[in-house]
């Protein structure tokens, strides 16, 4: 299941509001009003479209306002569920048989379990189900490979087109020097250019580009979980082994915090008996 990241929005609030405080408390009102120039901001927009379009075609294009919906959302996953879900499963088959799991999978949100779980039900090999799942969890990573490029492309060319909106007005400065006054508001006005473009790569683009990669390199590790759960329980291990295979892949932290858990369970039950 996934839901909303509420951290990527407060994230590029925070920091452009700092940039805005830190622009009113050196320059105040007019300082904030001389940061905003039309030209400037249609160079760098402008640019950046244009060299996406020349960069990837029509079909990776219109993957942008998903991809970037992505960046808003996150895994709602736990891995100690998860495991528990095999552990259950495991008992089930060795109780009942595999094709008992059927009805359990009326449960099981996550479709990359179900298509495990129903290869080990139609009684495909441990190694066969390995490399089907391996397969989906590569093709997986390549889309999500494609569809990063875009952000991070854009994260490239915003500073490169800011720097061009700063020679363009380097250059229109350079033939107005017969009127020394205004030098100083038009190198203003080039040097905004320059702002934009490095605002938009290090606060938006470049930094989402980053939580898209760390969601797939999670997800992957998931899926990872998954295989060696539903191998488990194909292979039908002894649901204890199996549990201690998949703790493996919990952090020390987790693995600590189990372990809380389960003598505050036992002091609990032990409490219960003497009374």
């Amino acid at each position: 299941m996934r839901r909303s990241d509420l951290l990527t929005p407060i994230g590029i609030f925070i920091g452009l509001t700092m940039v805005l405080f830190g622009i009113y408390f050196n320059g105040g009102l007019s300082g904030m009003v001389s940061f905003v120039q039309i030209s400037s901001i249609l160079v760098v927009l402008g640019g950046l479209l244009g060299a996406l379009l020349v960069n990837f075609d029509l079909r990776q294009l219109k993957m942008t306002v998903k991809v970037f919906k992505e960046a808003f959302r996150k895994n709602d996953h736990d891995v100690k569920e998860l495991i528990q879900l095999f552990v259950r499963l495991s008992e089930k088959a060795r109780r009942e048989g595999l094709l008992a799991l059927e009805s359990e999978l009326d449960e099981v949100e996550d479709p990359f379990i179900k298509k495990g779980v129903l290869l080990a039900i139609d009684g495909i090999e441990p190694e066969v189900i390995n490399d089907i799942m391996k397969a989906e969890i590569s093709a997986m990573d390549e889309r999500h490979q494609r569809g990063r490029a875009i952000i991070e492309k854009a994260g490239e060319y915003a500073p490169a087109w800011g720097m061009i909106g700063t020679l363009i007005g380097l250059v229109l400065m350079l033939n107005n020097l017969t009127s020394p006054e205004t030098i100083g508001p038009s190198m203003a006005v080039a040097l905004l250019t320059t702002f934009y473009g490095s605002l938009l790569a290090n606060l938006v683009f470049i930094p989402m580009a980053g939580k898209l990669e760390n969601q797939t390199d999670e997800e992957i590790f998931l899926k990872m979980i998954m295989i060696e759960g539903v191998i488990g329980v194909q292979s039908g291990q002894n649901p204890k082994i199996l549990e201690e295979k998949l703790s493996a892949f919990l952090s020390n932290e987790q693995k600590n915090q189990s372990l809380s858990e389960e003598s505050e369970e036992e002091l609990a039950g032990a409490t219960a008996h003497e009374v």
